[in-house]
C-alpha cells in the first residue's frame, strides 16, 4: 500500500451507525424534563382553583349534613325524653289510670323516636350524598333510575316485610293499642306485652304468647281504652217479690260503691236495668255498671259474690238458669214396683185359657184345665 492511500485512510473518521438501524431508546435530556415540569406546573396553576372550590364545597356539605343530623337527632331524643317524663309523672295516680302506663308510653316513645331518627338520618345523608355527586358533575339521572328500579324490585320481593313495617309505624303513631292493653286482633286475643314495628306480642288467657305480624291484623278491638261495662244477670224464681229483690240489690250496689278499691274502679252508679226475661218458672234481673278499662271482669265477680250473700241473708233463692226445672213432690218409692200379674197363678182363669192343648195319648191335663 502506498503512502498517499494510508494518509487518506487515517484522515477519514470512523463511520457512525445509521439512525434507521438504531434499536436503543433515546435518553431524555435535561431540557425535556424542564419542559415537562413547566407543562405540569402550568396545568396545576390553571386548575388548582377548581380543585380547591370542589374540595371546599364537599367539605362544607359534609359538615352541614353532620351538624344537621346531630341537631335533629338530639331534638328527637329530647322530645322522646319529655314524653317519658310526662308518663312517669301521671303514673300511679287517678289520671294515670285513665291514661296509659309507663311501660306502654316508654315503648311507644322509643319506637317513634327510632323511626324518626332513622328517617331523619336517611334523608339528610342521602341528600348530602347526591349533592356531593352533583359537585363532581356526575350525571345523576341514570343513578336515580337504577335506584328506582332496584327499589321496585326490593319492594316486590319483600312486600310482606314492608307491609308489616308500615302497619307498625301507623299503629304506633295512631296509638291504636299499647303495652298492658287487652285486645282482640282477630287471629289472637290477649294482653299486649310488647309492641314492635314488625311484630306484636300478646299474652293469652292460658299464658301462651302470640306473635302477630302487624301486616296481618285487619281489625283491632281494644278492650282497655275508654271505659268498660260490667253486666250481671241474676236469675230468681218467678214467685219472688220484685220490689224486695230490687231493694236487696240496691243495698249491695250502695255498699260496694263506697268501699275501696271498688269506688275507684266504678265510673258510675250501679244500675238495675230491670227484668231481662220472664219465663214460666224463673225471671232474670239485669244489673249493669260502667267501670275502668280492663276492670269489668273483677267488678262482675265481686257483684255476684255480694249479691249471692245478700240473697242468702234475705232468703231469696237463686235458681240455676232461665230453664230451671220446676219443683215437684217426691215420688212414692212403691210407684216403681209393678203390680202382680194374674199369670203368676197357674190356676187362674187367664193361665188356664192360655195353656196349650195336650196331644192324644199324653199325660192328663192338670186339674182345672179345659177338656
Amino acid at each position: 500500500m502506498s503512502l498517499p492511500v494510508l494518509s487518506a485512510l487515517a484522515a477519514d473518521p470512523a463511520p457512525s451507525p445509521s439512525p434507521s438501524t438504531s434499536t436503543g431508546s433515546v435518553t431524555p435530556t435535561l431540557q425535556d424534563a424542564q419542559e415537562s415540569a413547566t407543562h405540569a406546573a402550568s396545568w396545576v396553576e390553571e386548575n388548582w382553583s377548581t380543585w380547591l372550590a370542589i374540595g371546599l364545597r364537599v367539605l362544607l356539605v359534609l359538615v352541614i349534613a353532620a351538624v344537621l343530623r346531630v341537631f335533629v337527632r338530639r331534638a328527637i331524643t329530647k322530645l322522646i325524653d319529655r314524653m317519658s317524663r310526662t308518663a312517669q309523672a301521671v303514673d300511679g295516680t287517678a289520671l294515670g289510670g285513665l291514661l296509659v302506663n309507663v311501660e306502654r308510653r316508654r315503648q311507644r316513645s322509643q319506637a317513634i323516636g327510632s323511626v324518626l331518627r332513622s328517617v331523619a338520618s336517611f334523608l339528610i345523608m342521602g341528600t348530602a350524598a347526591l349533592m356531593i355527586l352533583g359537585t363532581f358533575e356526575i350525571n345523576l339521572a341514570p343513578l336515580l333510575a337504577s335506584a328506582g328500579v332496584a327499589g321496585v324490585a326490593i319492594g316486590f320481593g319483600a312486600r310482606n316485610l314492608v307491609t308489616d313495617f308500615l302497619s307498625g309505624v301507623f299503629m304506633i303513631l295512631e296509638d291504636q293499642y299499647g303495652v298492658g292493653d287487652v285486645i282482640d286482633a282477630g287471629v289472637a286475643s290477649g294482653e299486649v306485652i310488647e309492641v314492635g314495628l314488625r311484630v306484636t306480642k300478646l299474652r293469652g288467657d292460658n299464658g301462651e304468647i302470640w306473635y302477630i305480624r302487624n301486616g296481618e291484623v285487619k281489625r283491632i278491638g281494644n278492650l282497655s281504652q275508654g271505659w268498660a261495662t260490667a253486666g250481671v244477670d241474676v236469675t230468681v224464681r218467678a214467685s219472688e217479690d220484685l220490689d224486695h229483690v230490687r231493694a236487696v240489690i240496691g243495698e249491695v250496689a250502695e255498699t260496694i260503691s263506697k268501699e275501696e278499691p271498688w269506688n275507684e274502679r266504678l265510673w258510675g252508679p250501679i244500675e238495675i236495668l230491670g227484668l231481662d226475661s220472664v219465663l214460666l218458672d224463673s225471671m232474670v234481673v239485669r244489673v249493669s255498671a260502667k267501670t275502668m278499662p280492663g276492670k269489668a271482669l273483677s267488678v262482675e265477680r265481686e257483684l255476684r259474690w255480694r249479691i249471692k250473700r245478700a240473697f242468702d241473708a234475705a232468703q231469696i233463692r237463686i235458681v240455676g238458669g232461665p230453664t230451671a226445672p220446676a219443683e215437684e213432690d217426691p215420688l212414692d218409692p212403691a210407684a216403681a214396683v209393678a203390680a202382680p200379674s194374674v199369670f203368676a197363678n197357674t190356676e187362674s182363669a187367664q193361665s188356664v185359657a192360655t195353656a196349650p192343648i195336650p196331644a192324644p195319648g199324653s199325660a192328663p191335663a192338670p186339674s182345672g184345665a179345659p177338656k
